[in-house]
């Protein structure tokens, strides 16, 4: 079958548009992560605990560094494997022939030619940017407004217990203490109690769980996996199992809660499904959707068209008897 032939439109403002438009957007997304990250522009919020609650009475499992996975490892990943996975199904996808829709090469003034390999690459690798950058931005801001203790709290702050009146002179039976934000000084290392109080949402797992949905929702709707039926399902979940292994490694490091986790997982999910869905457009080609059916690309085949029944002869000379009945011959 012989490709289509691709068009050439002429745009002026596109240029100008991507470096005053998008990329002003995405500049700022980056500053106001950084913001709410690095910075104390906006504080978090500190609340109180009740005495000797089991929830934060966690150890110490140490810096994050020394984690089996570190925070590096976790963005360097979130960031490569999907930019991976789109630019491998892009370069398969030219090599193997044209996308559904029609494609269009894009004239800039009089020089310059933005092909359509570069326009999807730039377009979804931009889009997945800026939602990396959204996705850490609302799990900060979470975490400043919630002030979630994390289950190692109380090892990190040190608190004063006789002072608070929690130490072993307290009646026996006694309901649990809680200690106001007020009253409750800590003695440890400033920033380690600062980091202790950011653990709602899990950001790692936000983080972890966007890149894994953006690009299985990738593979699942941009791929065309001819002649097999298991490649795109396996290939997903092998994009989905190491979120969730960070996720419980992070509950077994004493490092969040399960509830952190889950929110996580459901903010990185929810962020990449609404840019898929609606700013992408589920990674189909501008000038038309991917033409659905047959067996090869893994979709339902389509069914053949509807020919005329072919009427019995017996059921033929019943409808002919009842109609002579209907007109009695004339005597």
């Amino acid at each position: 079958m012989a490709a289509p032939e691709r068009e050439l439109k002429r745009s002026v403002a596109i240029v100008p548009c991507f470096v005053f438009v998008e990329l002003a957007i995405l500049g700022g997304t980056a500053l106001l992560a950084y913001q709410l990250e690095f910075t104390d522009t906006f504080p978090v919020h500190v609340r109180g605990f009740f005495c000797g609650d089991p929830a934060y009475g966690k150890p110490y499992p140490g810096p994050p560094a020394a984690s089996r996975a570190p925070p590096a490892l976790v963005y360097a990943l979130a960031a490569a494997v999907p930019t991976l996975t789109i630019v491998a199904g892009e370069l398969a996808g030219l090599l193997g022939g044209p996308r559904g829709g029609r494609d269009r090469t894009i004239l800039w003034g009089e020089c310059c030619y933005l092909g359509p390999l570069l326009r999807r690459l730039v377009r979804f690798l931009g889009v997945f940017s800026f939602g990396l950058l959204a996705t850490a931005i609302f799990a900060n801001a979470g975490q400043v407004v919630t002030g979630a203790p994390a289950p190692h709290f109380l090892a990190v702050c040190r608190p004063n217990y006789t002072a608070l009146g929690c130490g072993p002179r307290r009646p026996p039976g006694a309901p649990p203490r809680f200690v106001p934000p007020a009253g409750a000084p800590c003695a440890g290392d400033p920033p380690l109690v600062a980091a202790a109080r950011r653990a709602f949402p899990c950001k790692e797992a936000a983080l972890g769980a966007y890149a894994a949905a953006y690009a299985a929702m990738y593979v699942t709707l941009g791929w065309g996996a001819r002649g097999s039926r298991l490649a795109k399902p396996a290939a997903v979940l092998a994009l989905a199992a190491p979120p969730f292994l960070l996720g419980a490694l992070r509950v077994a490091e004493h490092r969040n809660h399960w509830a952190d986790v889950l929110a996580g997982f459901l903010t990185g999910t929810a962020i990449a499904a609404f840019l898929v869905t609606c700013v992408v457009g589920n990674f189909q080609s501008k000038g038309g959707a991917a033409p659905r059916g047959g067996a090869g690309d893994g979709g339902a085949p389509a069914a053949p068209p509807e020919l005329p029944r072919p009427q019995p002869p017996l059921e033929e000379l019943s409808v002919t008897q009842a109609r002579r009945a209907e007109f009695p011959a004339v005597t």
